[in-house]
C-alpha cells in the first residue's frame, strides 16, 4: 500500500525528475533511507517530511516552466538570484521561500 511519503516521492521522481540519491542528498539521508520510504517500509521524521513537502510544492511550481530533466538540473544549480546558492540547499535549511521568489520572478518574466 502507498503511502502519502511514497506518493510524494514518486511525484517528485516522474514530475521533477528527480532520482532517489537527490532526494537523499536534499534530506541529508542515504539512497536506502529513501528506497524504504518509497516502498513504506519506513516513515521519515517530521523535519524531513515538511522538507519533502516544500520540495514538492517547490517541483509544481517548475513544472510551469521546465520538463521534469530541467527541474532536477534548476534544482541542482546554482542561481544568480540565489546568491549563487543552490535551490536545492536553501529547501533543506528551510529557506525555501528564497527559492519561491526566484520562481515568482520567473513567472512574472523578470528573470529567465
Amino acid at each position: 500500500m502507498a503511502t502519502a511519503v511514497s506518493k510524494i516521492l514518486d511525484h517528485l521522481k516522474d514530475g521533477g525528475g528527480l532520482q532517489g540519491k537527490d532526494i537523499a542528498n536534499i534530506v541529508a539521508v542515504s539512497p536506502a533511507t529513501v528506497s524504504r520510504w518509497s516502498s513504506g517500509k519506513a516513515t521519515p521524521d517530521l523535519k524531513t517530511q515538511t522538507v519533502i513537502a516544500e520540495l514538492r510544492y517547490v517541483v509544481d511550481r517548475l513544472a510551469d516552466f521546465y520538463t521534469p530533466d530541467e527541474t532536477r538540473l534548476w534544482l541542482h544549480a546554482r542561481h544568480p538570484m540565489l546568491h549563487n546558492a543552490r535551490a536545492i540547499d536553501l529547501i533543506n535549511a528551510g529557506r525555501t521561500e528564497e527559492v519561491l521568489a526566484v520562481i515568482e520572478a520567473l513567472d512574472s518574466g523578470a528573470y529567465t
